[in-house]
C-alpha cells in the first residue's frame, strides 16, 4: 500500500519542533521553517493555533488568496492518518505518531478491558454513561503532553487553552482575549490553543455551507486583528485535518457481511477497522471487495503494520489489538460505514483524499 501522510512534514512534526524549541527530547524530524524563525528570533512566546477541521483545500475554497490565513501560508503539510482529530491532535499535543500515543481515531478498542472505547467521552461506543473499566486504566492511556513536560522541566510555561485544557473559553473573542493576555507576562511560554471550529459546523451543514464560510471568515478576521497587537510572538496556525461532504452506508444493511464481524467497527467510518470470526476472513475480504471495493481500499493488519501508515515510532502496546484484522480506508469517493454506535454526518474526514489529508502550515511572526 502507499502511505500518503509525509511523516517528514506532517502535524507530528510541527509538534517535534515545539519541543525542540522548549529544550524537551524529541524522536522525529522537525519542520526547518519553524526550526529556523524561532531560532533566529528567539520569540518570548509560541502560539500553537489548532483551527479543527480547517483543511487546506477548504480554506483556498473560502478565502480570498489576499486574506490573512492565505498570505501567511508557508506551506501545506499533511495530518496524520487517520486525518481526524482523536489521532491529529494528540500528535500535535505530544509529538508522537498515532501508532506510538494509540489515539487512533474516534473509537478506539482497548484490548485490556475488551472494549470499543469512545476515546474523548470515555464510554464505550454507543454508550452514554462513562466506562468505569476504562476510567480505572485511563492513566495508562493518556500519553504525556509537551506543555505538561515544558511545566515539569521548569525552565519554561506551557498552558493548553481550550475546552478540554488548562483554560476553557466561551467564543473566539475570548480565546483572543486569554492569548493576547497570556502573552503579555511571565517567562517564555508556549500556549496551545484548540478550537473546534470550523469542525463542529461543518459535520451539520457541510464544508462548503454558508455556515460554514462564516465561521472561516470570522476566524480570519479575528486573528489578523489579534496578531496585530501582538509583541515578542511567534503565532503558528494549522489544522488537524480537512473535510468532505459524505454519503452513508450502513452495515446492517449488508448481513452477509455483518455477520462475520466479531465485534463492532472501530477507528472511523472512512478509517473503519474490523475485527473478524475466526476462520471467516477470506469470506470477509471477498464480500467486502463485492460490495465496497469501488469506494474503500481493504489492508490486511500484517500490510497496515508493514507501511506503517500510522506512523514510524516505537509502537504501543495496544496497538496491534486496536487495528483489528483489517482496516477499510476510503482511498476514493465519499462513502463512510457505519454500524450500532456511529452517528451520520454531512461532512467528515479520516480518508485518504486531498481533501482529508492536506492542512495549511500558516505563521506569522510579532517579533
Amino acid at each position: 500500500m502507499k502511505v500518503r501522510n509525509n511523516y517528514d512534514e506532517c502535524l507530528t512534526n510541527v509538534a517535534c519542533s515545539i519541543r525542540k524549541y522548549f529544550e524537551l527530547d524529541y524522536h522525529h524530524k522537525t519542520i526547518k521553517e519553524i526550526d529556523d524563525l524561532l531560532q533566529e528570533k528567539q520569540p518570548k512566546n509560541v502560539v500553537l493555533l489548532v483551527f479543527d477541521g480547517l483543511g487546506s483545500t477548504i480554506l483556498d475554497k473560502t478565502l480570498d488568496e489576499k486574506s490573512f490565513f492565505r498570505r501567511n501560508r508557508i506551506k501545506d503539510i499533511t495530518s496524520v492518518f487517520p486525518a481526524t482529530t482523536t489521532a491529529a491532535t494528540n500528535s500535535l499535543k505530544t509529538g508522537l505518531n498515532p501508532s506510538e500515543h494509540c489515539w487512533l481515531g474516534w473509537n478506539t478498542y482497548i484490548e485490556k478491558i475488551k472494549q470499543t472505547i469512545t476515546l474523548f467521552l470515555s464510554s464505550e461506543k454507543g454508550k452514554n454513561e462513562k466506562s468505569s473499566e476504562f476510567i480505572s486504566i485511563f492513566a495508562e492511556y493518556e500519553p504525556d503532553f509537551i506543555t505538561s513536560l515544558i511545566n515539569e522541566a521548569g525552565r519554561y510555561e506551557g498552558i493548553e487553552i481550550s475546552d478540554f485544557g488548562d483554560i476553557a473559553y466561551k467564543d473566539i473573542d475570548e480565546m483572543v482575549s486569554i492569548i493576547q493576555a497570556q502573552c503579555e507576562y511571565g517567562p517564555r511560554k508556549y500556549m496551545y490553543v484548540y478550537d473546534l471550529q470550523p469542525d463542529s459546523i461543518m459535520h451539520k451543514y457541510g464544508p462548503y455551507s454558508q455556515q460554514a464560510k462564516k465561521e472561516i471568515m470570522l476566524r480570519n478576521e479575528k486573528i489578523e486583528k489579534m496578531c496585530e497587537e501582538l509583541t515578542d510572538t511567534v503565532v503558528i496556525i494549522v489544522a488537524d485535518h480537512g473535510h468532505i461532504a459524505v454519503d452513508n452506508i450502513y452495515l446492517r444493511d449488508y448481513p452477509d457481511i455483518y455477520s462475520l464481524l466479531e465485534r463492532t467497527t472501530s477507528i472511523e467510518q472512512r478509517a473503519v477497522s474490523f475485527k473478524i470470526k475466526e476462520g471467516r476472513h477470506s469470506l470477509f475480504v471477498e464480500r467486502f471487495n463485492h460490495h465496497f471495493s469501488e469506494y474503500f481500499s481493504l489492508y490486511s493488519k500484517e500490510e497496515i503494520i508493514e507501511a506503517e501508515i500510522f506512523g514510524p515510532g516505537k509502537i504501543h502496546e495496544n496497538f496491534q489489538y486496536a487495528i483489528g484484522d483489517f482496516i477499510a480506508i476510503a482511498e476514493k469517493g465519499n462513502k463512510c460505514l457505519l454500524t450500532e454506535g456511529d452517528f451520520p454526518m454531512f461532512s467528515h474526514h479520516a480518508g485518504y483524499t486531498d481533501e482529508e489529508i492536506y492542512v495549511p502550515l500558516i505563521i506569522i511572526d510579532r517579533v
